[in-house]
């Protein structure tokens, strides 16, 4: 069942994704060279103490996970694309970093993602990484009143195949508000004209994510941990998007 948030429920997501997007850019800064996982996972876990949210991570337990999940961020680097699990693990040079983040404040929640190569970039992981945000901006460009989730789908599909990468249909963003998930599913290709109609009121992320040479994945022995199954690297970009009349709001925009 989908949703529609009133214009003062969207007002109140904004402070939630304003909180989202202000700690993904203070964790792009602090993704240095021998900075290891646990400390930014910390980094998250203070920041939400000091604002009084919430995570939406912590014991969360979906079918898909071996949960609870028992941290509040998902960091996954090279290969691993999206639930990276936290652990003991020092960034190296070049490596490619996904930071996943979803919050709520006072009841209403916001997910955004960002990939980030660590120190000394190599151009065929800038390039994916540069593909991922293409695609994220052209399925928000298409996320007006009258347009289907289709369209979306179809803008991501279609920056996707520019770049030569496949598209995996296991995993794609989702509706949002009061929880992390809801309806309607957003996948990452699809055709135009099909699927839920977009209207205001509607809140969604869109979350384009692309491994180099495969569209499989594998998971980890941690129950969480997505990465491809051939072991090419990855990138992931994610915002929360509000549908309103005027067009779409992007509610975790870096200020």
């Amino acid at each position: 069942m989908v949703e529609l948030k009133s214009p003062a429920e969207i007002a109140r997501m904004r402070v939630a994704g304003r909180f989202v997007a202000d700690v993904l850019t203070e964790l792009r800064e602090h993704a240095r060279v021998g900075v290891n996982l646990l400390e930014l996972e910390a980094y998250v876990r203070e920041r939400i103490r000091e604002r009084g949210a919430e995570s939406c991570y912590w014991d969360y337990a979906p079918s898909f996970g071996r949960g609870p999940f028992r941290n509040t961020v998902c960091l996954s680097v090279n290969d691993a694309v999206l639930h990276g699990l936290p652990f003991d693990y020092a960034l190296c040079d070049g490596d490619v970093l996904t930071m996943d983040l979803a919050a709520g404040v006072d009841g209403w929640v916001a997910d955004s993602a960002t990939t980030v190569v660590v120190g000394t970039a190599a151009p065929e992981d800038v390039r994916l990484v540069r593909a991922t945000e293409e695609a994220l901006a052209a399925a928000i460009a298409v996320a007006v009143p009258g347009n289907r989730i289709g369209d979306i789908s179809a803008a991501i599909a279609a920056v996707a195949r520019d770049y030569g990468y496949p598209v995996n249909t296991e995993f794609g963003g989702h509706g949002l508000g009061r929880t992390m998930h809801e309806d309607p599913h957003v996948a990452n290709t699809g055709r135009p004209g099909r699927g839920y109609r977009l209207r205001p009121g509607l809140t969604i992320a869109i979350e384009p994510w692309f491994a180099r040479t495969t569209d499989r994945i594998v998971t980890d022995p941690d129950g969480w941990t997505i990465r491809s199954a051939d072991g090419s690297r990855t990138a992931h970009s994610e915002h929360t998007v509000a549908i309103t009349p005027e067009g779409p709001e992007v509610l975790t925009a870096a200020a």
